[in-house]
């Protein structure tokens, strides 16, 4: 995005001829705050208009995408389940992992009701995929839509998120306040997520923080334990390749992929009161290259700036979206490669002084003057 450019430039054969009334698309149910809607330039006004014609399905690929994972997963699962040597179906295993992130984008998308909105069917369907794996919908619809409103708003503790803290406010933790927010972070933490994240995280503590609530927690967990019993029926080796596997890869996928999205090599940050929706967006929100093959086993996930422009494009437009609006080319990347997986897990802390993640190592103790005004 450049401060010169007045306006959002469109490749020719998507240039908009009626530009809708509202200026910004919300994210699901949350609005951006009103201070942030004060604080927006008038290029992120345009970029927030030049999106939203995105913002529509094409009914018929909702439901393609939709079956045709069901139907891949599923014959998935049948192999996995067949009497083949071990050796043989793990590779399978480590598949079927990956079409349950694919699964998870659909539910992720269909929760935003970017696609099959109002669907009973669709509306079955994905509350079942949900309690299968350890998704309640409270739980994440909640959460998630807390972090589409304040996406790199503020420090500390964030409901949806991995914790940020300041350097500073690290120095200045307890003991027991430092351990927790290492752990948070902490690349185990990411390749466990199977367990920390999504039975623990998304299932067993706000069950216990609100039964009523989040009661669907427990349903959760009652199916997924059904689920791997009834594998278990079989043989042991089918509840580890066609349940645990697949979804303890999964779950490492989805947390590690939601990890980079926001904590990355030359992201920026804007808390308190000069935070802009727009540009949390484009500035604090990744672009995770892939090839064809990883961006279809994701859904477009990696085009996660634009999605965080508006949460309702569906995640097949995401791409037709950053193709045709200039200002979405060029986003601060990172990739799978490991070097760049590295370099993501390395980031611990924000530094306001040099207004970048920074490692443990690289930690400075920033002025007490620049440090409150970050806080601010």
């Amino acid at each position: 995005m450049r401060s010169d450019s007045a306006s959002v430039r469109l490749s020719p054969k998507n240039r908009m001829t009626d530009l809708p009334i509202a200026v910004l698309d919300p994210p699901a149910i949350v609005c951006p705050p009103a201070e942030a809607t004060l604080h927006q330039s008038l290029d992120s006004q345009q970029i927030a208009l030049a999106v939203r014609p995105f913002a529509s399905e094409q009914r018929w690929r909702s439901w393609w995408n939709l079956w045709s994972t069901i139907a891949v997963l599923g014959g998935l699962i049948f192999l996995l389940c067949r009497d083949l040597p071990w050796l043989i179906r793990l590779p399978f295993s480590l598949v079927a992992g990956l079409m349950i992130v694919r699964f998870f984008v659909l539910y992720h998308d269909h929760e935003h009701g970017a696609i099959l909105k109002g669907s009973k069917l669709a509306d079955i369907v994905m509350f079942a995929f949900g309690l299968a794996t350890l998704n309640p919908p409270s739980v994440w619809k909640r959460s998630h839509d807390h972090h589409h409103g304040n996406n790199c708003k503020g420090f500390g503790a964030n409901i949806g998120s991995y914790p940020l803290l300041t350097v500073a406010a690290y120095e200045n933790a307890s003991f027991w306040e430092r351990w927790r927010y290492a752990a948070a972070r902490h690349p185990l933490t990411i390749l466990l997520g199977y367990l920390t994240m999504f039975f623990l995280g998304m299932c067993v503590a706000p069950l216990v923080a609100n039964p009523k609530r989040h009661l669907d927690a427990a349903l959760a967990i009652a199916c997924h334990v059904g689920l791997l019993v009834w594998l278990a029926t079989g043989s042991l080796e089918n509840m580890w390749l066609a349940g645990v596997i697949p979804c303890a890869f999964s779950s490492a996928v989805g947390a590690y992929l939601f990890f980079a999205q926001h904590t990355f090599p030359g992201a920026h940050v804007r808390p308190g009161r000069d935070w802009d929706y727009v540009y949390a967006a484009l500035h604090s929100s990744s672009h995770i290259r892939m090839g064809r093959l990883m961006r279809w086993f994701t859904g477009n996930i990696g085009y996660h700036h634009v999605h965080h422009l508006n949460s309702k494009i569906p995640f097949y437009r995401l791409p037709e979206a950053m193709a045709a609006i200039e200002e979405l080319q060029s986003p601060v990347t990172t990739s799978l490669h490991p070097r760049d997986v590295s370099a993501c897990l390395r980031l611990k802390l924000w530094d306001p002084v040099t207004e970048q993640h920074v490692p443990w190592k690289q930690a400075v103790h920033p002025p007490r003057e620049t440090e409150s005004r970050m806080a601010a």
